[in-house]
């Protein structure tokens, strides 16, 4: 095996869903780097205009396509739009996600008093999105009879944490749908076409600053509990994800389908003791 080559993904076609977001944009720029054409499909058309600009500096072959990842119709034609101008998806990352306010208990929402609309809006983000993506762009794979589908779960998924009950939930779910979805894909459609997911730990996002730091900027209570949890030492940065992206979907990871990849600074293996 020559060990480089197993890094390569020039001339793959990579769709990523929430591909403007913190997280997205950090992926579709180092995954462009590596020579892959990269499909920034985001709900958000001004991120989007953003992360087509950062990425055309970087003279980055992409496309930018404005939708959601809740509304299957508009997933499939942005498939198909895809298809019609590069022939094929090799890589689909389920990238849209996050958390929100409405879905969190705090001082004064304990949960009984949670609404189920944002319980809903949060659990479906990140699971049904998840899941419609996967259906819409998973086909072509089918057809083609190869491709990866790359899953962004939590480490919430591994222990609940506290204060977050549908955005945990959720990730659990995208967690366990992965491992569903890589054997349907591998024993139904082929063996070539292979699903994982990473699990990232603790980073400092638009989502969860307001949990992290207090107006300040100084750690809250749950922020120092996180890094005290944190052998490492310090919250990640989006760019901790990237190597750990490129081997999922590049050649050298071909036996690997159905893992979920903590990505965490050693919280999940850290007891507290």
């Amino acid at each position: 095996m020559n060990v480089p080559n197993s890094y390569d993904i020039d001339g793959k076609v990579c769709v990523i869903t929430g591909g403007a977001g913190v997280l997205g944009s950090a992926m579709a720029k180092a995954i462009g780097q590596q020579g892959a054409t990269v499909v920034v499909l985001d709900l958000d058309d001004e991120k989007l205009a953003m992360t087509g600009d950062e990425l055309d500096e970087m003279g980055v072959e992409y496309t930018t396509i404005q939708g959601s990842v809740l509304d299957r119709a508009e997933l499939e034609a942005a498939a198909e739009t895809v298809v019609d101008e590069y022939g094929r998806i090799d890589v689909l990352i389920n990238g849209a996600g996050g958390n929100s306010p409405e879905a969190t208990t705090d001082e004064e929402t304990d949960f009984f008093g949670l609404n189920a609309e944002g319980v809903e809006n949060v659990f479906n983000l990140n699971f049904l999105g998840t899941f419609l993506a996967s259906q819409a762009f998973g086909e072509y794979m089918a057809q083609q009879g190869e491709g990866h589908i790359l899953n962004v779960s939590s480490m919430n998924a591994f222990t609940p944490l506290t204060k977050i009950p549908a955005y945990s939930g959720a990730k659990a779910a995208v967690s366990n749908f992965t491992e569903w979805l890589a054997v349907d894909m591998a024993q139904n459609h082929s063996p070539d076409i292979r699903v994982n997911a990473i699990a990232p730990g603790f980073l400092l996002t638009e989502q969860n600053r307001y949990l992290l730091l207090d107006d300040d900027g100084e750690l809250t209570d749950r922020g120092q509990q996180i890094i005290d949890h944190t052998p490492q030492d310090r919250f990640g940065d989006p760019e901790d994800l990237l190597s750990t992206v490129l081997w999922l979907i590049a050649p050298g990871s071909e036996f690997v389908t159905g893992a979920v990849i903590p990505i965490d600074g050693g919280f999940s293996a850290y007891s507290g003791v």
